[in-house]
């Protein structure tokens, strides 16, 4: 089982000799003792992981901006189950401490709840994705979900079949927008009751717009006032946004530019109508009458369905450009530190079937 402990005055107690204890314990002492600059890594998905420098004001007005727009006030029992060697664990350190929560904190776990007793209830928790996928297919816990309070989820898609799920959930469950840069989230959209949004609503204090690409540049207290201009191509309504792919994930394939991000959402319905649960994403490969064709890689040795019934079923959800031409394998898919699918790494490994 997981160690657990109540964070509060967990810094005001001897220096524990378990490591990951031991670094929050070292985060919370240096907060609490004033520190102003923190040095933290981002979290590699688009490239290596690089240190980068954040003030204490950047995290008070991260902090601040969450606990505003979530009603999360004093007093509000928090589960703290992300890895605080990255921005959205620790950050949960940083709002228990200036908006003094009560924090119970544990070591990061594919299902959470499987360390925490059945009777104890929270307000709010922060997960990756696999982590309340894994809560909800789990027999124990599937129940349990609502336990967990407001729900903020990060650092990777939700995909069709846990949106569904997500569905069921009677707690509100937001979806973030953010990075190491913006010192976690700087938007949240709604996936449950009592509508689901597609678009991401910025916190209070961001100021924001498009470049050229229309890519989305945005700037605030918690980026210093400095502008972060990202790779993420949106489209701005009003102080929201929809998200429609990273400009890095845009291919050429015969003069037809092809967002793979909107490609993986159209695959995911379609997996999701045939029942396939295997993970996916498109990529491409060099072709000497494309440029860049367009590919499938799947996790796993082979799929139950055919192949061509598979790209029948994703050509009648978009365009003939839109359709993998081919489906490849990689045993299993390379993941960062921080979980994300690293495609570059894990297309080497396919194999065509």
């Amino acid at each position: 089982m997981n160690k657990m402990f109540l964070a509060n005055d967990f810094w005001e107690k001897p220096r524990p000799e378990d490591p990951y204890l031991a670094k929050a314990h070292d985060f919370m002492r240096a907060w609490k003792t004033g520190q102003e600059e923190f040095v933290l890594h981002t979290s590699g998905s688009t490239g290596v992981p690089k240190p980068i420098s954040i003030s204490r004001n950047q995290l008070i007005s991260s902090a601040l901006a969450t606990g505003k727009a979530l009603i999360l006030d004093k007093g509000t029992r928090a589960l703290v189950c992300l890895n605080i060697n990255y921005i959205a664990g620790l950050m949960m350190l940083v709002r228990g401490m200036e908006l003094d929560w009560q924090l119970t904190v544990i070591e990061p776990s594919s299902n959470p709840l499987l360390d925490i007793g059945a009777s104890v209830a929270f307000d709010f928790t922060a997960l990756v994705p696999m982590q309340l996928a894994n809560i909800l297919e789990n027999p124990s816990t599937r129940n349990r979900a609502n336990s967990l309070g407001k729900i903020l989820l990060g650092g990777a898609p939700v995909n069709t079949h846990l949106q569904n799920e997500i569905l069921n959930i009677e707690q509100p469950v937001f979806q973030s927008y953010g990075m190491t840069e913006t010192v976690s989230h700087i938007a949240l959209r709604k996936l449950n009751a009592p509508v689901p949004e597609d678009n991401y609503t910025f916190l209070p204090g961001i100021q924001f717009g498009t470049d050229p690409r229309s890519c989305l540049f945005v700037s605030g207290a918690v980026t210093n006032g400095e502008t972060v201009q990202t790779n993420d191509l949106v489209e701005i309504s009003g102080n929201t946004f929809k998200w429609i792919g990273r400009a890095d994930n845009v291919i050429n394939s015969g003069g037809v530019k092809i967002v793979l991000d909107q490609v993986d959402q159209i695959v995911a319905q379609t997996f999701f109508h045939l029942g396939i649960a295997n993970s996916f994403f498109s990529w491409y490969l060099p072709d000497e009458k494309l440029g860049q064709k367009l590919v499938l890689v799947v996790e796993g040795a082979h799929l139950l369905i055919d192949q061509e019934l598979i790209l029948d079923e994703i050509r009648k959800r978009s365009s003939a450009y839109e359709t993998p031409k081919h489906i490849y394998f990689a045993a299993q898919f390379t993941k960062t530190p921080t979980g994300k699918v690293d495609k570059r790494s894990s297309f080497q490994q396919f194999s065509q079937i």
